[in-house]
């Protein structure tokens, strides 16, 4: 992260900012990608009992949601608050990395107080999937990550940057507004997480996954058929307000139906999968919202194949045995 910093803060190389944004892990749709949810996940799950797993989860995204919303509203005051005393848009924007690096700075130091007990024993090394930190349930994963891969591909058409700059093109919305609205819509998607679990003890994980994402998918369409701002803004939130209560539910199924040792694995894989589809999409994302008239194409799009994936999802895993995903 800090490495990523002072190269944002450097150069105006296009090769060197790439790198750094792969390398620093910066996250164009606002949420965690890299290696630090993987490993995240799996120490979760070896800390607490398999009943509260969904739940833990279900607050390690609330959290996640609001730190990610306080990110998304400080970072649109502080580049406006800079441009109005007379720094450059872009430097304004440096600045902003530049407290991402500190904040990298933090991390480092909290994670390496972290207790051994996070740590678990590895099994059957003979595996020949040993080597990928998986044995017995890489059909499991592989399956899983094919169509996790979908969902974050359709949900690469509609990252959050890309939404701020829809908002941005469409109705003029200054940065600081955006700030605003993209902090509301974590907030609530912290707390539809939250709810997912009092959901999942009720219908099930895949059930939770499917039926709360579902209307999430359909009311993404609606967005862009919105006439102004405030509409298209109102749409958009009650859209986060369910967005992420597959979320727990995922983390938690994924955990539950692999072995304690293959948690890591299975988490990392699946997140590549997530990273992979969901670093494809925006760029013709890219190319719809450089043309006028496709301008509402990546929210149809993300929608459609949203859909797609929560059928996929329901048909393959709906019979798996109730016992292998509790949590």
């Amino acid at each position: 992260m800090l490495f990523a910093a002072i190269l944002f803060a450097l150069t105006n190389h296009v090769a060197l900012l790439l790198l750094a944004a792969i390398i620093g892990v910066i996250s164009p749709s606002g949420y965690e990608v890299g290696p630090f949810l993987p490993v995240e996940q799996s120490a979760l799950s070896q800390i607490v009992p398999d009943n509260r797993r969904t739940g833990v989860f279900a607050w390690y995204n609330l959290v996640g949601s609001f730190a990610t919303g306080a990110g998304a509203l400080s970072g649109g005051l502080l580049s406006q608050l800079l441009q109005q005393v007379g720094m450059s848009p872009l430097n304004s924007y440096r600045a902003v990395v530049i407290v991402y690096g500190v904040i990298g700075l933090l991390l480092s130091v909290l994670f390496a107080k972290l207790s051994s007990s996070v740590e678990t024993v590895r099994s059957d090394p003979t595996s020949a999937w040993y080597r990928w930190g998986l044995h017995r349930s890489h059909a499991i994963v592989l399956k899983l990550s094919a169509l996790f891969g979908l969902d974050a591909f359709a949900g690469g058409f509609v990252v959050q940057s890309l939404i701020a700059y829809w908002f941005h093109l469409r109705f003029g919305v200054e940065p600081a507004t955006l700030g605003g609205i993209f902090f509301g819509a974590n907030i609530l998607a912290g707390f539809s997480a939250l709810a997912s679990a009092r959901v999942a003890a009720r219908i099930g994980l895949v059930n939770t996954m499917v039926f709360t994402h579902l209307p999430s998918n359909f009311l993404l369409m609606l967005v862009p058929l919105m006439p102004n701002a405030q509409l298209a803004t109102i749409v958009l939130l009650i859209r986060f307000s369910i967005s992420q209560m597959d979320v727990p539910p995922r983390q938690a199924y994924t955990m539950a139906v692999v072995a304690p040792d293959e948690r890591s694995a299975a988490a990392g894989v699946t997140g590549i999968a997530r990273s992979v589809g969901a670093a494809i999409s925006p760029t013709i994302a890219g190319a719809f919202l450089n043309n006028p008239v496709l301008l509402g194409a990546p929210f149809f799009l993300a929608g459609a194949l949203k859909v797609a994936y929560d059928i996929l999802l329901y048909r393959s895993f709906r019979q798996v045995k109730r016992e292998r995903s509790s949590g």
